[in-house]
């Protein structure tokens, strides 16, 4: 579930800490096991949020909460603050690739948007190591369908050599349609691109994320 994401995102009055909590109630009672809880360096809500389903014990054994970060240091420090004492986390996190981005936001090339991308793949590695928590981490090329399907797998694949995911702990690679630009069919052929030339096949869970703005 990413309805505490994306469908506070809809609001025009977005959830506060109680309703959130009501709301993740919810999502626990329907039997979702995976549920995304938000962006907690965005706002001093999302954080107290996610240090309150933590602090009074409200994410049940068998539920792992997802938290979203930018590739930038300091956010990826602040998310990891968020999540201390959470049993079972899944850190996702995401830089925009597409030409347009990479003109117009990071003003570089390839080479730049990539670094982006494995700068916080190291970043999230080295803060995961040691923690009691189970973290497992997850990848997002923002952007992906307006991507060079060739130039997405490279980033992912060099997100993946960072991290190196076995069978026993598995990656998530997100295929984000950011905004509609593809057909359906154009974008299952892009999803099927990625996962024949994704590196770590049988370490890798592939994900979608469609949205229905257009």
């Amino acid at each position: 579930s990413v309805d505490l994401r994306d469908g506070n995102q809809a609001l025009v009055e977005p959830m506060g800490v109680t309703a959130k909590t009501e709301f993740f109630r919810l999502l626990v009672e329907l039997g979702f096991k995976e549920i995304e809880i938000g962006f907690p360096a965005a706002s001093g809500t999302e954080f107290d949020f996610v240090r309150k389903l933590i602090e009074e014990g409200l994410i049940p054994d068998d539920v792992t909460v997802q938290v979203l970060t930018q590739a930038r240091e300091h956010i990826i420090g602040r998310t990891f603050e968020a999540v201390r004492g959470a049993k079972n986390v899944i850190v996702h996190v995401y830089n925009s690739i597409s030409p347009a981005q990479r003109e117009q936001v990071f003003h570089g090339g390839r080479e730049e948007v990539k670094a982006i991308a494995v700068d916080g793949a190291k970043r999230i590695a080295e803060l995961a190591a040691g923690r009691k928590e189970n973290i497992r981490f997850e990848y997002s090329p923002e952007s992906f369908t307006a991507t060079e399907p060739e130039f997405a797998a490279e980033v992912c694949n060099a997100v993946l050599e960072v991290w190196r995911p076995t069978a026993e702990k598995k990656a998530v690679i997100n295929l984000p349609a950011t905004v509609e630009t593809s057909m359906p069919h154009v974008f299952a052929r892009q999803v099927e691109y990625m996962r024949k030339h994704l590196a770590f096949p049988d370490a890798v869970v592939l994900s979608v994320h469609p949205h229905n703005d257009r």
